[in-house]
């Protein structure tokens, strides 16, 4: 299916009513988008990802790699255990008139058109990737809502060396500044970066493997009393991750002295600037990650 530009308005709505577009456009979820702005210049499948009948974060999702773009939620103080995976996937990517809700993989046989139209978890098995999520766990308080991260439309194929290393510790990072310093709402999206000559596939040919992982997030309110090594993380703050150890370092540079499982598998913090230019580069197309760069009006 050929990828269509995602252009969308923006839309204030005080009440969500749930409808039959949970797949195809982002006005139901656009709660997760700083002043309800979807992330602009990629092109994909919007997913209201929608789990016991309500809304948990927004995907832009990618038919022909069969995994996400980005994923975009509301950074929430995590409470309790990591919940045990229980690996879902969307159902209106195979049936456009299926129940919104993202739904338990059924045992036995699947379905051939759902396997057709997305992740399915024998991609993963055998694979040497793991699932890596865009929107983890961790960045989540309502049990409901770190369960529901738990689909295959929220993951891409992570080596293990940047999903349990380096990237690991930026959503620690990340995690501990916001619950810190962070006195409103805090909008998260993060995405990934292709190959830039030719593709990578998993082991059957059917899930892309991106080259980098990209995160950036928005904390237009912040307390002002922010110690001098934080100063530059607000309102906004980037970072890519390698998910090749082999790429060259021209974006991200290698640490030497990391440990060797996670040797290769660096990440660079930067701006939201930073970000974009490299994304322009990537996608050869202006991606836009918030509204007015996160700007709050005066």
């Amino acid at each position: 299916m050929a990828y269509l530009l995602c252009l969308f308005s923006i839309i204030f709505a005080s009440e969500l009513s749930f409808c039959a577009c949970d797949v195809g456009d982002f006005t139901p979820c656009l709660q997760f988008f700083y002043r309800s702005w979807p992330s602009k210049g990629l092109s994909g499948t919007p997913v209201c990802q929608r789990y016991n009948n309500q809304y948990r974060f927004a995907s832009l999702y990618s038919r022909p790699r069969r995994s996400p773009w980005f994923s975009a939620y509301v950074y929430g103080v995590p409470l309790g255990k990591r919940p045990a995976a229980s690996w879902k996937y969307e159902p209106q990517l195979a049936y456009p008139e299926a129940n919104g809700n993202m739904a338990l993989f059924p045992p036995g046989p699947l379905d051939p058109t759902v396997v057709e139209s997305q992740a399915v978890e024998p991609d993963y098995i055998n694979s040497s990737y793991t699932r890596g999520h865009l929107n983890p766990c961790l960045h989540h308080q309502l049990h409901e809502d770190r369960i529901s991260t738990f689909t295959l439309t929220n993951v891409v194929p992570q080596k293990s060396g940047s999903n349990d290393g380096p990237w690991e510790t930026l959503e620690q990072s990340v995690n501990k500044t916001l619950a810190a310093y962070c006195v409103g709402k805090a909008y998260i999206v993060t995405g990934v970066m292709p190959y830039k000559q030719k593709e990578h596939w998993i082991k059957n040919k059917r899930v892309a493997v991106p080259e980098y992982l990209w995160s950036a997030y928005c904390c237009p309110q912040f307390n002002n009393s922010l110690p001098q090594h934080l100063r530059s993380a607000f309102p906004t703050y980037a970072a890519i991750g390698r998910n090749d150890r082999n790429s060259t370092e021209e974006i991200v540079p290698i640490n030497k002295s990391a440990k060797k499982q996670f040797l290769g598998y660096d990440v660079r913090q930067m701006t939201l600037e930073t970000l974009e230019m490299y994304l322009k580069q990537r996608f050869n197309t202006v991606v836009s990650v918030f509204y007015e760069k996160c700007m709050e009006s005066k």
